[in-house]
């Protein structure tokens, strides 16, 4: 360990439009929710992180919370600097020496984004302290996340279902043979679960609200084998303008998210369809990976085998599985220099 060293710090960052993961030193430091709190008077940033979400649709008018992602790609420059810069300064240990660290990174990247997309994760990372920077596609990261060996000539499927986009990648010999991204996946669920409220019930029902319907009861299949209890929502009646409370079950929600959820499976086969055969005939084998927080949706696994007919497993602890794969990469970051873009 030379002198330089001493001084760096290697971060892996899982940059997604709803939470953002870093792992340093082998172990995941920060977990929280890409939102970030400004003071509009003085542009000063607030909080960041679960603190910022606790104050989101919360605020009054001197106080704004950014999401600086939006389908999985910058939307706000500074807020994402901004943002970038606090979950980084959350690392215990950080800046304890009397230099200011330099650190190296490995950053996930949507696979269907734009070289101007790239170039904006690139400079805010830069701007935020990043001495290196280096990028990794985020299927590739989720392959390497679950375990799979992505150097072999062996075709596996990831589906990576996050916050802004739905990653669809066919991975062989280390790269993308085959891909679909589509801006679907669990920000609109959230969405559809919002309208529906709306429409249905005449409920108004904030982001949060909707988010915490989601996880606790969202459901791609409208009948499932161990149905989860009806669920409780707060909101404000359309009608008489005072705050009331709804029963829901998962059915309704499923119904609710059966739109977005085709729209998935349709990019699933779409992405089976440009497949090379002889790939065609590994992804039948090993069948279908899920990660993402998306994966964690009740009956999907199910409704996707019910479409394609392959065997579809889901990822030990999947919110992590990027996250994991990028650190992975960092750690090894010579044998991944192939995957890795500068």
């Amino acid at each position: 360990m030379g002198l330089f060293d001493f001084f760096s710090s290697d971060i892996a960052i899982d940059l997604g439009t709803a939470n953002t993961l870093i792992i340093h030193k082998e172990k995941i430091v920060v977990d929280e929710p890409s939102i970030i709190a400004i003071d509009k008077t003085n542009n000063k940033v607030l909080a960041v992180g679960r603190e910022a979400m606790n104050m989101h649709e919360k605020t009054h008018e001197n106080i704004k919370t950014i999401r600086p992602l939006k389908d999985g790609v910058i939307a706000d420059f500074y807020a994402a600097e901004q943002m970038i810069r606090g979950l980084i300064k959350m690392i215990p240990g950080h800046n304890k020496g009397m230099f200011p660290q330099s650190h190296r990174m490995v950053i996930c990247i949507p696979s269907g984004i734009t070289e101007v997309e790239k170039r904006a994760v690139r400079d805010s990372a830069e701007h935020a302290g990043g001495k290196e920077v280096y990028m990794i596609y985020e299927p590739i990261a989720a392959a390497i996340g679950i375990g799979i060996d992505i150097e072999k000539p062996m075709g596996s499927m990831i589906v990576d279902i996050g916050g802004g986009t739905t990653e669809i990648a066919l991975i062989a010999l280390s790269g993308i043979v085959a891909d679909q991204s589509i801006r679907v996946a669990g920000d609109t669920f959230t969405k559809d679960i919002l309208d529906y409220m709306r429409r249905q019930h005449n409920l108004l029902i904030g982001e949060r609200s909707a988010e915490k319907v989601k996880i606790a009861i969202g459901s791609a299949l409208t009948e499932l084998d161990d149905a989860p209890e009806d669920y409780e929502i707060r909101g404000r009646d359309l009608m008489t303008g005072i705050p009331k409370v709804i029963k829901v079950s998962y059915s309704e929600i499923a119904f609710a998210l059966d739109k977005s959820v085709s729209k998935i499976e349709e990019a699933v086969l779409k992405a089976l369809e440009i497949a090379p055969p002889e790939l065609s005939a590994d992804i039948y084998d090993n069948g279908i990976h899920l990660t993402g927080g998306g994966a964690l949706l009740k009956g999907l696994d199910r409704r996707l085998h019910q479409k394609t007919k392959l065997p579809i497993h889901i990822a030990e602890d999947p919110l992590r599985a990027v996250v994991r794969g990028t650190g992975n990469a960092l750690k090894n970051i010579n044998n991944f220099r192939t995957v890795l873009m500068t």
